[in-house]
């Protein structure tokens, strides 16, 4: 029990300023999305101020989906490299995240020709 009085609190830890780490760079991971996660899941209707520990169950879920979806798309197409196209073929199956992907890929291309286009106008060719 006197080895438990010695641990700083949970809102300490959040409090200290370093990002999810202790002084020497160990311990807690740092938290990557929670921003990102907090401002998702007030617009999908939770809390301006959700808990901290949905936030941080959500952010390992979202870091655990990553990995396994970067790792099997190092092990089809070009061993060790993850290309665009593995990942569409992982998720070829999921409507949803089909479709998103699509639109999002789709979206970039437009991004990139409006660039070109405005680098063209401003500094003619």
């Amino acid at each position: 029990m006197a080895d438990e009085e010695d641990e700083p609190g949970f809102e300490e830890e959040l409090e200290d300023g370093s990002g999810g780490l202790d002084a020497a760079g160990h311990g807690r991971r740092k938290r990557l999305f929670s921003k990102e996660l907090r401002c998702m899941m007030y617009g999908f209707g939770d809390d301006q101020n959700p808990y901290t520990e949905s936030v941080d169950i959500l952010e390992d879920l979202v870091i655990e989906f990553i990995t396994e979806m970067t790792h099997k798309a190092m092990s089809i197409g070009r061993q060790g490299r993850v290309q665009v196209e593995d990942i569409v073929f992982l998720i070829r199956k999921d409507p949803r995240k089909f479709a998103r992907v699509k639109d999002l890929l789709t979206m970039n291309e437009e991004l990139k020709r409006a660039r070109k286009a405005f680098d063209e106008a401003n500094y003619g060719s």
